[in-house]
């Protein structure tokens, strides 16, 4: 047939006699006119833009400058292509309708689709390069469109074609919209004066764009981009290349920076209190919803739409499925629709068309699934913004808080991190859900009003079910809230029980107790897995319930309609209610989650009002005031101090001391106080005065100390003068320029989590100088040296554990360093030693802060020290006793005096000489001095070598990301980081058992054949009803036949039709439905016990492994990472990976089971899945590896927000008394954005997957539909499509549920796979070659020691320690080891307890070599004393005996001979009287000796102790020494000395260096070789 433009069908379609605006065809010419004009212009420009696009000069990712009315353009060109679209497809089916071809139908639709397509294009490269000028070519074509088709459609109303004709409608939609299109056009006009008028006006992009480090684009792109996230798509597939970084994802935009928000809500908030009722709390609600309510609106409006246009699909299905058979009739009736020779489709015909019907369900799908991501999007945003905002909110409060808030216990540390990182986020994810609240009950209304539309009273039953069974599901959630709490109480005991065992290991093997302890943890986990399995069961109810009801629902409706109704439901009902029960389901499973959410939610908003009400901290004058005074640095004066004569006792000096000359006092007190306090009466917040009637003065320029007993006020002095505490009467006056500038050491050392460096200079400027003298008065530069990265090193919370006194010492040394007038320092010696305290007190206070001039008040303990104060404040229960300079106190009040004096005798007698047993002078302060100070130092190196030596295996968590050393290798990258670890789930699968894995498989598998099988009965079922109702239609095609006897065996089926017939399809049907409802509940609790038999399983090997593992792994292991598995990675097992397991493998198989159904009854579709496949691997590929990256910043980027807060409240005091609240707060401002940066690019991540998947899913069930009306024509059953569309449907649904638990499994099992990597770790040889029966029940009896050619290492990789050692010791003999350090004094130690690897040479105990015994035996029989006291949480009985064989006697006897016996009984409870973990309610000396009597209490012939006495002061000592002497008399002792006058007094001394016997004899032999190394030790120890 010819193609012609106008049709061949007569003569006159050519002509133009009766006028050429009569002639139809000429008209639809004119209507190309525009359409071509706007292409032969645009063309070249858009040619010519591109071609220089790159000398484009771009201020920011091609910035988008946006036009005005922006967003309605884009909105309103979307709508003219779906118009064009329309009438591209009208035109085609009237053509079909002529005698010969049309192209004026269909060609001007055709061309205006691409001239839309094209203005679009045009505009956004406008909009890009900032030309607007260039607008005018679209004006000029909207207008010219506008006309030609007004001209069109008043041709047609004068044909008497009106709006039942189709044409008629979509020409009038054309108008309508080319006249908005050019009132838009006109207001860009307007308001950008870009043509017409005199000045244009000139536009500056956004802050925003202008600077580069915001990367957050999604306010910024078009609106396409905006719905499609098409900006995110670099950073997606970046990540491949190499990891996404924090530098990548760059800064927040202004407006959804946590400070912008804070202004809003605190706007919001403070704008209720009114000025009647000032008290009133504002609410918190109302001040959410003025801050944040419009975007809760936007998000709702999105929602609804996306709720409205889901109902589409079950409509189209109906539809389709209706109107798929109904053969076209002839086309003689057509003709009454001809106008002037030309034929006009009807109105109503459109929607009768399966393919038409097919394309809306398509759009109707791609629209409701943008308008849903962007309702997410838009909630998920608000909600970060809004946590930003709360977060500001609580941390000012942090900042204002009472001190006595704090201290009364009002407010706890815990409840305010419960704040900050439970409320803010329960609130934040109510916001999430909160669309959800009023969007269900509409979908519910409407889903249940279409059901009965459709099926009449019996759908109003099946609704009811789903209904009814939705308080079940609430009251499982509330059921597993509980269990989770009682969960975390178990695990956080559990916990508490790992740790102590792990950093008392060494102990419990050297003592043999590995089992005791393992079996308390074991049960504590019992307890724990018990509270898991409870889990476990609520978990798989509400997933069973989640997928039973669908299946209950349905089988209620056809029952019931069966009974009522004997026509039955055609196949377009019954799939159409189908498809309207799975909508129904999301919202009323989704309906208990969000109403447990909104009630957390109304409790935390009621916990976050009585915290921003709680009390704040009383505004001085001084606090408000601006004062700022420039800090001058004080030069350096040489003067002398005198130096502490240590020779003569302290109280003589202090009766002959004088008045320093250098600082007379002045006459004038006015300008030289720098503070004054008077009458005043301060409180903690009780109306009791902690402090009454204080009245003093702190001179300029003066060292001022406060001395008093414990707890009668003297911290609580300092802290009133800085306006810590409330001020019942009185006031406090500081001098102007003194008040800014205060330094502050707290009692209580105080860190951040920084660098050494940053602690000290605490947000001073770095001097070196000034930092080098800071570190040496506080004697620091030994401990920095042990340091890893030296003062770079993170210290604090999550960095390196620093001993008590280096902590004080460096809180003490930020105070020195700050350049303030005044310093004041609360008891800094309290956990120093006295060589330290010494050392400070002259260099950091007489000479470093004196020099300066600065003034001093100084909290302290230390009487010694009072001969270097210029005022004396005494103070007694809380209020001053005397006050004055030492000479006066002396004159005026001797009894004072003497007290002091007193009191000095007693600290004096550490200082006394000690005469040692041979007479020889030690210098006891040296001693003392090394011995804590260097133990703390040694710790420390102990925890750093492990560190180093720890650092390669480190990198075992990192070894997935190895970054090649260039990105030609890209391939080898990319498939390192975006494989799926199937070896670790295979690890997790296998130690669930086997038995339950293959028992969930076949479960699985089964359950989802049975629905298919559900599915498809009722496609037969409907369609035999139909066939029986329908005359005329030929017998059941053969399709359905063979499908029968495929799916269901060969059932024969009965031949009388009707009733029976039917009711044996009842009768199946009924079968299928609670067969497919048991297996629900058999798979949905095979999955969650799977999960829990591997978590038990998984835990015990783990926790069996690590205790048994070998001395040394511990030592290169650091404690936090095996700590973590515990912890961390045991949670993820438990309670994260079961149920993204169920949800993974149920997607998975949901949508494989739809796309087998559809391809089983249209095979053509399998080609068209071809190509989406290909798109759906790419697009996981990418989204796993970028959601993986973007979900460790997230969490990486949490921990510091929670620190610092948690920081902020510890250190509250501190940061006050300096002055620092803006700097905290800036940086809790940065650390909130830099989380919430990662949070929004990891949800625009989600939101970017889904859109795209939900595409994806759209075009499925195109192609699904597409492929029925194709093959509908070969007799393709009615029912089968209805199937297949129902089907294609709920792919869509969970495709993107299929990529985010592939992500989040890939990310969960990494805790598996670290757990597995411990697993592998090499235990200790328990077992011995000696049977235990051949060993004698009183082995050692005498404690004879021999050592033969002893070769000892820690590792077969390392250099041996000790190399061929010989020695024999006397049974009953006391023995001393000595050497420097690292010289093998504590290996050999070890090895007698086969700690070691003893790899040559052997040691023989009474005749037995042990290394042949079983371990067990070996190092019960034995007794050590360890160099660092251990104590567990419990009783003093369980520390002392854990195996619980001793009589109460034996304990009691133990403790006498340690000194203890006394404190003990004066305790709680006794021998049953508590110990906190660490022992931490016991002095270090008070645990040493417990551990002695530990000793005691094991009746073993031989005992080792290992520097046992490090930390012990003089008096002690010498008392322990006797007891060894005599209790032990008759039993070997061998003692590793750390001082050595303690061995003095051995039968036999052993030297050691470098793993050799250097020495070895009686030590006064020793002591006669002067040149030997012993004697060399013994007269530096002097």
């Amino acid at each position: 047939m010819a193609l012609s433009f106008c049709g061949n069908d007569d003569e006159t379609a050519y002509s133009v006699e009766k006028g050429v605006l009569k002639n139809g065809c000429f008209v639809d010419a004119l209507n190309l006119v525009p359409h071509v004009f706007l292409l032969f212009i645009t063309f070249p420009i858009l040619f010519i833009g591109w071609g220089s696009q790159s000398s484009k000069v771009q201020i920011h990712h091609n910035t988008w400058l946006h036009f005005p009315g922006h967003n309605l353009r884009w909105i309103l060109t979307f709508s003219l292509l779906f118009v064009h679209v329309c009438e591209f497809a009208e035109g085609i089916v009237s053509n079909k309708m002529m005698a010969t071809n049309h192209l004026h139908f269909y060609i001007p639709a055709f061309m205006g689709f691409v001239a839309a397509t094209t203005s679009v294009v045009y505009y956004h490269n406008i909009e890009t390069s900032n030309f607007p000028k260039l607008l005018l070519v679209l004006f000029i074509y909207w207008v010219l469109a506008f006309i030609t088709k007004s001209i069109k459609l008043w041709k047609y109303t004068e044909l008497d074609v009106g709006p039942q004709h189709l044409r008629f409608c979509i020409t009038a939609l054309l108008v309508i919209l080319y006249g908005l299109l050019m009132a838009v056009e006109i207001n860009v006009i307007r308001v950008r004066k870009y043509v017409f008028f005199a000045n244009p006006q000139k536009v500056k992009p956004p802050e925003d764009l202008q600077d580069l480090g915001v990367r957050f684009l999604q306010p910024f792109v078009n609106l396409l981009s905006k719905a499609t996230y098409w900006w995110m798509n670099p950073l997606i597939i970046g990540a491949h290349k190499r990891p996404i970084e924090l530098k990548k994802i760059g800064k927040l935009p202004i407006a959804m920076r946590a400070l912008t928000n804070y202004l809003k809500l605190k706007d919001a908030y403070e704008d209720q209190r009114t000025a009647e009722d000032p008290t009133r709390a504002p609410s918190i609600w109302r001040s959410m919803y003025r801050a944040f309510g419009r975007a809760i609106l936007l998000s709702s409006t999105f929602r609804y739409l996306a709720d409205l246009l889901g109902f589409a699909g079950p409509l189209c299905i109906s539809g389709i499925v209706k109107h798929m058979n109904v053969v076209e009739k002839d086309s003689a009736s057509n003709m009454t629709e001809l106008h002037s020779g030309v034929y006009f489709m009807s109105s109503s015909k459109l929607l009768q068309n399966p393919s038409v019907l097919a394309v809306l369900l398509f759009l109707a799908l791609i629209l409701q699934r943008t308008f849903l991501q962007a309702s997410y999007y838009v909630t998920i945003e608000t909600g970060i913004n809004m946590r930003g905002a709360l977060l500001a909110m609580i941390y000012n409060k942090i900042l204002r808080l009472s001190t006595s808030n704090m201290s009364m216990g009002e407010m706890t540390l815990g409840q305010i991190n419960n704040l900050v990182a439970i409320e803010t986020n329960q609130l934040m994810w109510f916001l999430f859900l909160c669309p959800n609240l009023w969007a269900m009950p509409v979908q519910i209304v409407m889903g249940v009003i279409l059901l009965y539309y459709l099926l009449d009273w019996s759908a109003l039953i099946g609704a009811s079910v789903i209904v009814l069974l939705a308080p079940i599901q609430y009251l499982i959630a509330t059921k597993l809230a509980d269990t989770q709490k009682s969960t975390l109480e178990h695990s956080t005991d559990r916990l508490k029980k790992t740790t102590e065992i792990l950093k008392g290991i060494k102990l419990l093997k050297l003592y043999a107790w590995e089992k005791i302890f393992c079996d308390s943890v074991e049960e504590t986990r019992g307890k724990e897995l018990a509270c898991l399995r409870t889990f476990a069961f609520y978990t798989s109810m509400s997933i069973f319930m989640n997928a039973a009801i669908p299946i209950a629902a349905v089988l209620a409706t056809f029952s019931v309609h069966h009974f009522t109704d004997k026509t039955g439901p055609s196949p377009s009902e019954a799939f159409a209610a189908l498809a309207l029960f799975h909508i129904l389901v999301t919202p009323l499973f989704l309906l208990s989650t969000v109403v447990r959410f909104a009630v957390k939610a109304l409790v935390s908003v009621q916990k976050l009002g009585e915290f921003l009400q709680s009390d704040e901290i009383g505004d001085d004058s001084w606090r408000n005031g601006d004062i700022c005074v420039p800090l001058d640095i004080g030069k350096k004066h040489p003067g002398q101090t005198k130096a502490i004569n240590r020779k003569k006792p302290v109280w003589y000096q202090m009766d002959n001391y004088e008045q320093p000359s250098r600082r007379p006092l002045r006459p004038s007190e006015t300008e030289d106080v720098a503070v004054k306090v008077t009458n005043g009466f301060f409180t903690w917040g009780s109306n009791l005065s902690t402090l009454s009637d204080i009245n003093t003065r702190i001179h300029t320029g003066q060292l001022t100390m406060i001395v008093g007993q414990v707890g009668c006020g003297k911290s609580s002095l300092l802290l009133a003068m800085l306006g810590e505490m409330q001020t019942n009467e009185g006031r406090v006056h500081w001098s102007n320029k003194n008040r800014y500038s205060v330094a502050y050491a707290a009692q209580k050392s105080w860190l951040l989590n920084a660098t050494v460096e940053d602690n000290i200079t605490f947000g001073s400027p770095f001097s070196k100088q000034r930092y080098k003298a800071v570190i040496d008065a506080c004697s620091l530069q030994p401990d920095i040296d042990l340091l890893p990265f030296g003062d770079q090193t993170e210290i604090g919370e999550r960095g390196i554990n620093l001993s008590g006194g280096q902590r004080q010492r460096i809180c003490v040394a930020r105070a020195l360093y700050q350049n303030t007038n005044i310093v004041f320092l609360d008891d800094p010696f309290s956990a120093l030693d006295i060589h330290l305290s010494d050392h400070l007190m002259q260099e950091g206070i007489l000479k470093f802060l004196q020099d300066d001039k600065r003034t001093v008040v100084l909290v302290t303990h230390k009487l010694q020290y009072l001969i270097h104060a210029d005022w004396i404040i005494a103070m007694k229960d809380g209020s001053i006793l005397r006050e004055g300079t030492l000479k006066d106190i002396q004159t005026h009040d001797v009894e004072l005096y003497d007290h002091w004096k007193t009191l000095m005798n007693r600290q004096d007698q550490d200082l006394e000489k000690v005469k040692g047993p041979l007479g020889l002078l030690y210098k006891c302060v040296d001693l003392q001095m090394r011995s804590q100070t260097t133990l703390e130092r040694k710790t420390l190196r102990r925890a750093f070598y492990s560190r180093e030596a720890k650092n390669q295996m480190d990198d075992e968590d990192e070894e997935e990301e190895v970054e090649e050393e260039d990105d030609d290798n890209f391939s080898t990258t990319t498939n390192r980081r975006s494989k799926i670890p199937w070896k670790v789930c295979w690890c997790y699968l296998s130690s669930g058992g086997f038995f339950m894995v293959l028992l969930m498989v076949s479960c699985k598998l089964l359950k989802h054949s049975v629905i298919v099988a559900i599915d498809y009965w009722l496609a037969d079922w409907t369609s035999s009803k139909t066939n029986q109702s329908v005359p005329g239609v030929g017998p059941r095609s053969n399709y359905s036949r063979f499908m029968n006897s495929s799916f269901l065996g060969n059932i024969t089926e009965p031949t009388p039709l009707g009733d029976e017939q039917d009711s044996y399809h009842l009768s199946v049907f009924i079968a299928l439905c609670a067969a497919g409802i048991t297996l629900c509940l058999i798979t949905s609790l095979t999955v969650e016990f799977l999960g829990v038999s591997a978590a038990t399983n998984l835990h015990h090997n783990l926790l069996n492994k690590i205790i048994h593992a070998h001395i040394r792994f511990f030592d290169i292991t650091p404690l936090g990472q095996i700590l973590n598995r515990f912890s961390a990675d045991t949670n993820i097992i438990d309670q994260h990976i079961p149920p993204t397991l169920e949800s993974l493998t149920r997607s998975t198989l949901l949508c494989l089971s739809a796309i087998g159904v559809i391809s089983a009854i249209t095979p053509v579709f399998i080609i068209a899945l071809v190509p989406l496949a290909v798109a759906f691997y790419f697009i996981q590929k990418y989204f796993r590896v970028a959601s993986k990256d973007l979900q460790d910043l997230d969490d990486s980027t949490q921990l510091p927000l929670l620190c610092h807060f948690s920081e902020t409240a510890e250190g509250l005091t501190t940061i006050r008394a300096f002055r620092h609240e803006a700097r905290f707060k800036q940086r809790m401002l940065e650390l909130t954005d830099t989380n919430n940066t990662a949070y929004l690019f990891l949800s625009a991540a989600n939101r970017w997957l889904e859109v795209r998947t939900d595409y994806l899913g759209a075009m499925i069930v195109l192609t699904a539909a597409g492929a029925s009306i194709w093959t509908s024509h070969s007799g393709l059953d009615v029912s089968l499509v209805g199937l297949g569309l129902t089907y294609a449907l709920t792919v869509t649904n969970y495709l993107n549920w299929v990529v985010r638990n592939l992500a989040d499994l890939e990310v969960q099992m990494s805790a598996v796979k670290k757990v597995d990597s411990f697993l592998s770790t090499e235990s200790e040889n328990y077992e011995g070659s000696v049977e235990s029966s051949q060993v004698p029940d009183d082995w050692p009896k005498n404690g004879e020691i021999m050592i033969q050619d002893l070769c000892v290492r820690y590792d077969p990789s390392l250099k041996p320690v000790l190399k061929h050692v010989n020695a024999y010791i006397e049974p009953g003999q006391k023995v001393g080891i000595c050497g420097r350090t690292g010289s093998g004094k504590s290996s050999l130690s070890l090895a007698f307890f086969n700690m070691v690897d003893i790899f040559d040479g052997k040691i023989v105990i009474d005749g037995i070599d042990i290394c042949k015994l079983p371990l067990q035996m070996l190092r019960s029989r034995l007794s050590i004393i360890l160099q660092d006291p251990v104590l567990f949480s419990g009783s003093i009985r369980f520390n002392l005996d854990p195996e619980r064989t001793c009589t109460d006697d034996r304990l009691w006897e133990a403790l006498e001979i340690a000194q203890l016996k006394n404190m003990v009984k004066a305790l709680p409870g006794g021998l049953d009287g508590v110990v906190t973990e660490g022992g931490e309610n016991f002095s270090v000396g008070q645990r040493q000796l417990f551990c002695l009597a530990r000793a005691f209490v094991r009746k073993s012939s031989i005992l080792i102790m290992d520097e046992a006495t490090a930390s012990i002061d003089m008096a002690t000592e010498n008392i322990l020494q006797k007891v060894v002497m005599t209790a032990f008399a008759d039993r070997t002792v061998v003692t590793i000395a750390h001082r050595v006058h303690t061995i003095l007094t051995a039968d036999l001394v052993i030297v050691m260096k470098r793993g050799n016997i250097l020495e070895y004899d009686k030590p006064e032999t020793l002591l006669e070789q002067e040149d030997g190394m012993f004697a060399s030790f013994v007269r530096a120890d002097m």
